[in-house]
């Protein structure tokens, strides 16, 4: 974002969300019997964990044949849903993600929604293993009172809106307000905020969607409040280079203590929107308008830490704050969901519980990527997590620990969902829309213009 649009913090401090430099991970080709029946392997959810999955598998594998089921029509989770617009280089991965999909040993199979369209144990009983990868796709809650109240948004939500997520596209935010506040303070609430301040004339060349521009560019807030309970030092969003911790705060102290000088004092001096980190604050109510219609502020209890570091706890100390805004956005965590009445699942961690990607008590069922270790991390961390999963299925299929014989794969699954009324999407299917939304982008120097309808997109395809 351009600096002149900053009163409090020069642009300079703002981390990008970058994923960190790999750690090691497994790299030796298995060896495997060249008798060995091909391996059927199907992966659950095509966004970086499972697609990441899938390549490992491919990789390591040369005769494994992996299915990649996806309950959206498109592919690639929240590298095209989640990742702002204006980063368009952490979505480079999509290239990597393509070449896997084009393997003739993989097949992707999108608008396939497992759980309801076909049940984990079907799965099972047709792959010599299951990786479920499909992410943390729920926000968590405040639970606090006002909650429910008109303007207070899920950031995931709020992120979906503009990233052109289908189910968020009826979200409509009321950007009529003056101040904003964002609840959290880790990279998606700088992405949100970044998006609220962001000149539109800016994101225009971007992929984000024309219908969530359009009331960007109406909108009147000009202030964003980033609120944490914690402090400085506990601060979750990331940047990429040595030391990012010590870096952050370095960064913090000195965009806090340090004033502009000549021609940056002069831009922030005239700036028409700002934003700013509050510290040691929690959300304790949204507070109502007068006609207890809407939100008209948030309620926050001062905090103190007590311990440490990062580990520290922030607790109340009997103090409150009223913050007076019309919008409120939580970005305090995602969770996932259960997927399945037959997989065990966690729900105070919201992870399926597992030992090194292996599902406790569930021979041949594993889990990669934020359902296996909670919402934590970015795209690089969740590369490193999915190949350890693959890895550890590969050590269990040389073992024998996996079921013998052959697995009918994807043809026994093909019928049940043929029964059912369900069409999958496929790879080809997903670049005929693809190329679409490239042509309608061109028009107005976009790298693409989303499609938002799934009806839409099965007419697009002659469904």
């Amino acid at each position: 974002m351009a600096s002149r649009c900053w009163r409090w913090w020069h642009w300079s401090a703002w981390p990008r969300i970058r994923p960190p430099p790999a750690r090691s991970t497994p790299s030796s080709r298995q060896q495997f019997s060249t008798q060995e029946q091909t391996p059927q392997i199907c992966v659950v959810g095509s966004g970086p964990a499972g697609f990441y999955t899938a390549q490992h598998l491919l990789k390591h594998h040369t005769q494994a044949r992996v299915d990649i089921y996806e309950k959206q029509l498109v592919p690639f989770g929240l590298v095209r849903f989640g990742v702002a617009p204006d980063h368009p280089e952490v979505k480079n991965v999509i290239h990597t993600f393509t070449q896997t999909a084009r393997s003739d040993r993989c097949a992707f199979h999108g608008n396939v929604v497992v759980g309801r369209d076909v049940t984990v144990p079907e799965l099972r009983e047709a792959y010599h293993a299951v990786v479920l990868s499909y992410g943390a796709e729920d926000h968590r809650a405040m639970e606090i009172p006002g909650e429910e109240l008109p303007g207070v948004f899920s950031a995931r939500a709020f992120v979906g809106w503009y990233n052109g997520l289908p189910e968020n596209q009826e979200l409509a935010p009321d950007l009529s307000c003056d101040t904003a506040v964002i609840l959290g303070q880790g990279n998606v609430a700088l992405d949100v905020a970044r998006i609220l301040l962001t000149p539109p004339e800016h994101l225009e060349k971007t992929d984000i969607t024309e219908a969530s521009l359009g009331l960007l560019r109406q909108s009147r807030v000009k202030t964003v409040w980033i609120v944490g309970r914690r402090g400085p030092l506990q601060v979750a969003f990331t940047i990429k280079m040595p030391r990012p911790r010590k870096r952050l705060a370095e960064l913090l102290l000195q965009t806090a203590t340090e004033k502009p000088g000549g021609e940056d004092a002069a831009r922030q001096a005239v700036a028409a929107r700002a934003w700013g980190l509050r510290f040691f604050r929690s959300p304790q109510q949204v507070l109502p308008s007068a006609d207890g219609r809407r939100a008209a502020g948030i309620r926050l209890a001062v905090t103190r830490l007590e311990g440490v570091g990062e580990t520290a706890r922030a607790v109340p100390t009997g103090d409150t704050e009223d913050l007076p805004c019309g919008l409120v956005l939580s970005s305090i965590g995602y969770k996932s969901r259960p997927i399945d009445p037959s997989v065990p699942f966690d729900p105070k961690l919201g992870v399926i519980p597992n030992m090194e990607g292996r599902v406790v008590d569930v021979p041949g069922l594993y889990c990669s990527g934020w359902v296996k270790r909670g919402p934590t991390g970015v795209i690089g961390t969740t590369m490193t997590d999915s190949f350890f999963t693959s890895q550890t299925l590969l050590q269990d299929l040389k073992a024998g620990l996996l079921p013998s014989g052959p697995r009918p794969g994807y043809a026994a699954i093909k019928a049940l969902l043929s029964s059912r009324g369900i069409q999958p999407i496929s790879f080809s299917d997903w670049e005929k829309l693809d190329a679409e939304e490239v042509s309608r982008g061109q028009g107005t120097g976009k790298p693409r213009e989303k499609l938002l309808d799934p009806l839409e997109m099965l007419r697009l395809l002659g469904r």
